[in-house]
């Protein structure tokens, strides 16, 4: 999840909306009439966009999508919310606090949103945020994993980022919160992939309001950098992987460095924001090759890394997605009904950082596996 940053360099940016959640739904309601009189709606640039929102009736970003065995497409998204929060690097005005999950029997179908699947209130440990999520499932269960802020206090008298686990026996919810995170859990958007054997890895952590960059030497300092490390020649800081054990609730091991190369075999470095991890791993597996997929943030691209093992190293390959219109990239990567789907969001409905709208657009591969560069936008 995300923060705010050289906001003139960004598509359509507004100012920070104010108001309840009632307040939310007419302004999708608004932008919905709007949209639906005109069949190849722009952008503030005049450009057209490639893809329409799913859903309108709430705002929702950070789609992780998966299909289970009912060969369904479920997302878990975030459901964002107005605020009259001001926008900063921390991420403060992004103030989401339950999670709503949607489903679709077929591309271009009709999308069910459901009703609240978790809240940050039945979260014994949380206090807010709750930031983007992901899911998993095993033996008839149903998890789904979240960041929230802990009931610490910082500077800013703001928690720490932990992950949480909960779960259901209905992939739509409601999710029971496990009474604490995860032990060893820290930083933000989570992302559970199963191998073919079985085994589960999450991927996790984000930069700035993501707090990574306040672990860098294993132990959280809650007076640490607000937002990067500012050591350009030094290594990039790296998103983390962690096995998990086979009660799908906690880690096998200690969380490790994701290392992403460049194309000459050597770590990425802080100061390459087109390249560097910044948040939102998600990681897929085609033609026994492993994609490890990420936002750069402040360049606002998704990228992708190739690698033969879940644990890397990966070698950086180019950028999926162009900057969206908005702040903020977070995806993820699925195969259904034959073909493979990029998940994303931006701005359309809003024109807001934080109140964001979810989109899919199919996703190909050139024969050697690397992915050709979509832009959200067509001429």
């Amino acid at each position: 999840m995300k923060r705010l940053m050289m906001a003139s360099l960004v598509l359509g940016l507004g100012t920070a909306a104010c108001g309840t959640q009632h307040t939310a739904d007419n302004a999708v309601a608004e932008n919905t009439a709007t949209a639906s009189n005109d069949t190849n709606p722009t952008a503030p640039d005049g450009r057209h966009y490639l893809s329409q929102p799913l859903v309108r009736e709430i705002f929702t970003a950070d789609p992780s999508a998966h299909v289970w065995n009912d060969g369904k497409l479920y997302i878990y998204p975030s459901h964002d919310v107005p605020t009259d929060t001001p926008n900063d690097d921390l991420g403060n005005q992004y103030a989401m606090r339950d999670y709503r999950v949607l489903r679709m029997d077929e591309p271009g179908g009709k999308v069910t949103v459901g009703p609240v699947a978790l809240d940050v209130k039945d979260v014994p440990w949380a206090s807010q945020q709750m930031w983007a999520p992901d899911a998993a499932y095993k033996d008839g269960t149903y998890y789904l994993y979240f960041p929230a802020r802990d009931k610490s206090k910082d500077r800013n008298g703001l928690g720490a980022f932990r992950i949480g686990v909960a779960t259901s026996k209905n992939p739509m919810g409601p999710f029971k919160a496990e009474p604490e995170a995860i032990p060893g859990s820290f930083s933000m958007d989570p992302a559970v992939f199963q191998d073919a054997d079985g085994t589960a890895y999450m991927y996790f952590g984000g930069i700035w309001g993501g707090q990574l960059q306040r672990w860098k030497d294993g132990k959280y300092d809650p007076n640490g950098s607000d937002t990067d490390l500012k050591q350009d020649g030094q290594l990039a800081i790296s998103g983390k992987i962690a096995k998990m054990n086979p009660d799908m609730k906690t880690f096998a091991e200690t969380p490790r460095d994701v290392v992403i190369l460049d194309e000459k075999g050597k770590p990425v470095l802080g100061g390459d924001h087109d390249k560097r991890f910044f948040e939102a791993s998600w990681v897929f597996k085609r033609d026994g090759k492993y994609y490890y997929t990420y936002s750069t943030g402040d360049t606002h691209f998704l990228n992708y890394a190739i690698g033969t093992s879940p644990y890397g190293p990966f070698t950086y390959k180019g950028h999926i997605l162009k900057p969206v219109q908005g702040w903020t990239t977070h995806h993820s990567i699925v195969e259904w009904k034959g073909k493979w789907w990029l998940f994303y969001a931006d701005t359309q409905l809003s024109d807001k950082n934080h109140l964001r709208n979810v989109k899919m657009t199919e996703l190909k591969f050139n024969p050697d596996g690397t992915i050709p560069t979509i832009d959200p936008f067509v001429k």
